[in-house]
């Protein structure tokens, strides 16, 4: 009897469990956008991170300066899982949770979309990794191995904080394990490019990419925010449909913004972007 139950018990937990191939499958539309939309942010961050990486270790040796790196990720790692075991345990009200995420996203997309529009605009410089990468060096030159040493870990650990901030926003309403296997998937391919090449990454269109994202973050935040607060079903009655018409308006709004607010040419006073 104690074998045989044992075996039910087995079976009903394997029954319960699905495995990762079949959460995989079962993931939605609104799931693949915002496992695709942390994927895309968490690779601009890790383009950032990486450019200061490598100004480091041309001056202080990469061993030290990977040491560095590995250093602020293992943080980023602790944090990412220990926050989600936190929300996995909380019982909270989803609409509630849903509408406070939402909020958060549109503050943080919007400063993405901000700062897309007035370079598109022509108010503000494009990002340029190559600039960063000599500035970073150039400060590093008058610095010692120890703070060096710093600026690589302080570099990759502010970066890094942005993806946990997206990993937990967009993991707990669509699926946590995406959201963080899409991060470390980014992560994996800037530092296969970024090995490969052993220089910054200047032709990655970072501005198109965090337009791109900061108008899906937005979409999701506008989704959540307003369905968590009226009601989904009241407020978005074509359910999960209504995230493409969403990010196709902040597309569309924020060219034409650009567009309108474009200063010639002759009368041009870029800032420095960020």
């Amino acid at each position: 009897m104690g074998s045989l139950g044992r075996g039910r018990n087995r079976q009903a937990r394997l029954a319960v469990a699905p495995s990762s191939h079949g959460a995989l499958e079962h993931m939605t539309g609104a799931q693949w956008g915002g496992a695709s939309a942390v994927f895309l942010a968490s690779a601009v961050e890790w383009v950032e991170a990486f450019t200061i990486v490598l100004a480091v270790a041309l001056t202080i040796g990469w061993r030290r300066a990977t040491g560095a790196a590995a250093a602020a990720l293992a943080v980023i790692a602790v944090l990412i899982a220990v926050t989600g075991v936190g929300l996995e345990a909380a019982r909270a009200d989803i609409d509630r949770i849903r509408a406070a995420i939402g909020i958060f996203l549109l503050l943080f997309g919007l400063r993405w979309y901000v700062k897309a529009i007035r370079r598109f605009a022509g108010r503000t410089a494009l990002h340029d990794e190559a600039r960063e990468f000599a500035a970073t060096r150039e400060h590093l030159e008058q610095s010692e191995s120890r703070a060096a040493w710093a600026i690589a870990f302080k570099g990759v650990l502010l970066e890094g904080l942005e993806v946990w901030l997206l990993v937990v926003a967009l993991g707990h309403t669509l699926s946590y394990p995406a959201a963080a296997g899409s991060a470390v998937a980014a992560l994996m391919v800037v530092i296969g490019v970024g090995f490969a090449l052993k220089a910054p990454l200047t032709r990655v269109p970072e501005n198109t990419l965090k337009y791109a994202v900061a108008c899906a973050i937005l979409s999701f935040g506008t989704f959540w925010g307003l369905g968590g607060i009226v009601g989904e079903r009241a407020v978005w009655p074509l359910g999960d449909a209504s995230l493409l018409w969403l990010l196709a308006a902040y597309a569309g709004a924020g060219r034409v913004i650009a567009w309108a607010a474009r200063v010639p040419s002759s009368g041009r006073s870029l800032e420095m972007g960020a």
